[in-house]
């Protein structure tokens, strides 16, 4: 059976970390439609990766003119329109985890397929937590919506290849209760 190639999407590499990692239940954000969503971290060492992004939005740009033209006279240059693929040195310099990395929010309202390394679905939540490093099936549209026009990240699946340190600062329960005193509980 013949590959079908959709210039939009695009699989991440495996050292791709995930961050604010929302994909078990959507949450709403400021009142709107709840979605699914994970922020990708992607080492700007990966340079393929960023390569086949970068690529996955001009597709977008160039599949969406119409939609960005809306009613105005002609379609806006992509380097003016609001694209996914941010910098985290600039917007995130002071979170260790966004360092030396670009990243991307990806979003959807259905649920993402969640597998193992072993292409396994993966039905235990505590697997998945920002921190995890995994591959992401993710796709590239235009979007021109009460006046704002620019390029969005859709989120399809994941896949966890490996564990990784916790994000966000809260320690595992785990950690918590591993301490030397552990004798003098029962005394």
């Amino acid at each position: 059976m013949a590959k079908f190639n959709n210039p939009t999407k695009v699989i991440t590499g495996v050292d791709t970390r995930w961050s604010y990692a929302n994909v078990w239940d959507p949450k709403s954000i400021n009142g709107g439609i709840p979605k699914y969503s994970v922020s990708l971290i992607i080492p700007k060492s990966d340079k393929v990766t960023i390569q086949k992004i970068k690529a996955a939005i001009q597709a977008a740009y160039e599949e969406g003119e119409s939609k960005l033209k809306g009613s105005g006279k002609s379609v806006p240059s992509l380097s003016v329109l609001k694209t996914p693929l941010r910098d985290g040195d600039l917007e995130r310099p002071d979170d260790e985890a966004y360092k030396n990395a670009y990243f991307v929010n990806a979003n959807s309202a259905t649920a993402p397929g969640i597998v193992d390394a072993d292409r396994q679905q993966i039905i235990d939540r505590s697997e998945v937590y920002s921190g995890v490093y995994g591959r992401a099936s993710i796709n590239f549209y235009a979007f021109n919506s009460n006046g704002n026009k620019g390029i969005a990240c859709g989120l399809n699946n994941l896949q966890k290849i490996r564990d990784g340190e916790p994000l966000g600062g809260k320690a595992s329960a785990e950690s918590d209760f591993a301490t030397d005193d552990d004798d003098d509980f029962l005394n």
